[in-house]
C-alpha cells in the first residue's frame, strides 16, 4: 500500500511539474512569437548600445516582434536581425526607419518602428530598414554636464557682474549708485522729450503745410497743379533769362565805352584823362566869354554910330511889329538874337 502510495504522489508531482513546463513554454513562447507567423527583417546600426536577442520591438507603442540575432558586418557596423509579426508586418511601410529606444527610463533596450508613407508598400522578407540614430543615454549625460559647466561659469561670472555692481563700478554700478549720472540721464532723457515735442510740432506744421498746398485756388497748390502757370513761369523766365543777356551786353558795351574813356590815345579819353587839355579847353572858354563881352560891347556902338544907327531902328521896329502880331495871335514873343 505505502509503494503504490509513493507512487501515486510521485506521479502527481511528474504529472503538475510537466503541466508547469508545457505553461513555461507557452509563455516563453508567446512572449518570443514563437508560434505565430512572422516575417524577418533587419537593420545595421553604429552602435546598439545593450541590445540583446529576445529584445522587444516597437510599433506604434505595440510589441509586434522580437530580436533574433546581432551580429558584426562591415567596419564595425551591427546589423539586428529582427523577426515581425505577419498581421503588423502590412502596416509597415518600406520606408520606415528603425530606432533604438528603452522600456522605460532606465529599463532594457528595445527597437521602436517609426514612420513610413502610404505611397510605400508594405516591408517582405528580409527587407533592410532605414536607421535613425537616437540620443544614448551617455551622451545625453555628457551633454548635461557640458551644461552644467556652463552653468556654474555662467553663476561665476553673473556673481562677479554682481559684486562690481554693488560696489559702484563699471558703468551698470555708475548708472546705479552715481546721483552726478543718474541727474545727467534724467536731463538728457527730458532733453530727449523736448527734442520729440518739437518734432511732432514740425509733423504737424508739415501736415498743415501740406494740406495748404493740396487745398486748389492757393498759389502753392497752383504752381504745383495747374500747368498754365507753370508755363507762364517757364516763359517769364525765359524773358528774363533774355533779359539778363542783353543786360550782359550792355554791360559789356559800357565796360567798352569806358575803356575807350580810359585810352589816353581817342579824344574822349584825352579829354577825360589828359589835364593840359582839360586846362586849355578852360581857358578857350574863357577867351570865348571875354570875346562874346567884347562883341556885345561893339554891338553897343555901332547901334551908337550914325552908320548903322538907320539900319539898327530898322531892325527894332521890325520886331516890334513881330511882337504885336505874336501876342495878337497867342504866340510867345521872338527872342532877340542880336543879344
Amino acid at each position: 500500500m505505502k509503494s503504490n502510495r509513493r507512487a501515486v504522489i510521485v506521479g502527481l508531482f511528474v504529472l503538475i511539474g510537466l503541466a508547469l513546463l508545457a505553461a513555461g513554454i507557452l509563455f516563453l513562447g508567446g512572449q518570443q512569437k514563437r508560434f505565430v507567423s512572422t516575417i524577418q527583417i533587419k537593420a545595421v546600426f553604429n552602435d546598439v548600445a545593450g541590445l540583446k536577442t529576445g529584445n522587444n520591438v516597437w510599433f506604434s507603442g505595440v510589441k509586434i516582434g522580437t530580436v533574433k540575432r546581432i551580429s558584426f558586418v562591415g567596419s564595425s557596423k551591427v546589423e539586428v536581425d529582427m523577426n515581425i509579426e505577419q498581421s503588423a508586418a502590412s502596416y509597415i511601410r518600406k520606408d520606415a526607419m528603425a530606432t533604438l529606444g528603452s522600456d522605460g527610463l532606465i529599463g532594457n533596450k528595445l527597437i521602436v518602428i517609426v514612420g513610413g508613407t502610404q505611397r510605400h508598400p508594405p516591408v517582405d522578407e528580409n527587407d533592410q530598414l532605414r536607421v535613425r540614430e537616437a540620443l544614448s543615454t551617455e551622451s545625453i549625460l555628457d551633454t548635461l554636464q557640458v551644461t552644467n559647466r556652463n552653468l556654474l561659469k555662467i553663476t561665476t561670472d553673473v556673481g562677479s557682474i554682481v559684486t562690481r555692481v554693488r560696489s559702484g563700478r563699471g558703468l551698470a554700478g555708475a548708472l546705479l549708485y552715481d546721483s552726478t549720472i543718474v541727474r545727467n540721464f534724467q536731463s538728457s532723457m527730458a532733453g530727449l522729450q523736448r527734442a520729440s515735442a518739437n518734432a511732432a510740432t514740425m509733423t504737424n506744421s508739415l501736415a498743415t503745410f501740406t494740406a495748404k498746398l493740396n487745398r486748389p485756388g492757393t498759389l502753392a497748390n497752383d504752381l504745383i497743379t495747374d500747368t498754365t502757370v507753370m508755363r507762364d513761369i517757364r516763359t517769364s523766365t525765359a524773358r528774363l533769362k533774355q533779359a539778363t543777356a542783353s543786360a550782359n551786353d550792355v554791360v559789356a558795351d559800357v565796360k567798352q565805352a569806358t575803356q575807350k574813356l580810359n585810352n589816353g590815345n581817342s579824344a574822349i579819353g584825352v579829354l577825360t584823362s589828359d589835364l593840359s587839355v582839360g586846362n586849355d579847353i578852360r581857358s578857350t572858354i574863357r577867351n570865348l566869354n571875354s570875346s562874346t563881352k567884347k562883341l556885345d560891347q561893339n554891338m553897343e556902338a555901332l547901334k551908337s554910330n550914325f552908320l548903322f544907327r538907320g539900319y539898327f531902328r530898322k531892325q527894332e521896329k521890325q520886331k516890334a511889329k513881330e511882337a504885336k502880331e505874336a501876342e495878337k495871335n497867342g504866340l510867345p514873343a521872338p527872342v532877340d538874337s542880336t543879344r
